[in-house]
């Protein structure tokens, strides 16, 4: 019998709870490592932008190509490249390949927010590990690695939500 309104078996618990967990321990990681960043003197730097600075990689791409590695369209990656450009995380240079291309390039602070970034999320994870326990936090990992589609794990986490 289901519980009323809920769709879910008795003692069971709703359907939609999962998705807003795990979107809440999502935020909850990202919101304290933005603050710690913003700690660290990259206050201007949105969670939108690491993702962003990850398609720049460390050879650089086109606009285009960060467009595609995002899933937004070339307008919407330019538009992005411009505001990391006027934070100073990126710059843009002649494609030394192709004379009529602009590649985007990281500078010495898009790569230090990169190496802040990753050494705050081990931070993080750390700090679960200290409340959950390693083996339950492993667990967890592993868990969701089964339940996601092979390449689920990309870089245009903006397109789930804008459509």
């Amino acid at each position: 019998m289901a519980e009323r309104g809920t769709g879910a078996p008795e003692g069971d618990r709703p359907g939609f709870e999962l998705p807003l967990l795990l979107f809440a321990g999502f935020r909850s990681i990202i919101d304290e490592l933005h603050r710690d960043l913003a700690e660290q003197g990259h206050a201007g730097v949105r969670p939108a932008y690491g993702y962003a600075l990850q398609a720049v990689g460390r050879d650089g791409a086109t606009a285009s190509e960060i467009g595609r590695r995002l899933g937004v369209s070339k307008q919407a990656a330019g538009k992005t490249v411009e505001r990391l450009e006027g934070l100073g995380y990126v710059e843009r240079v002649d494609d030394p390949q192709d004379g009529r291309r602009k590649l985007v390039r990281l500078t010495a602070r898009g790569i230090d927010v990169l190496v802040r970034s990753a050494e705050g999320f081990d931070r993080l994870r750390a700090r679960w590990v200290e409340a959950l326990g390693a083996d339950r936090v492993r667990a967890m990992e592993d868990d969701l690695r089964a339940m996601v589609s092979p390449g689920a794990l990309r870089l245009d986490a903006q397109s789930w939500f804008a459509g």
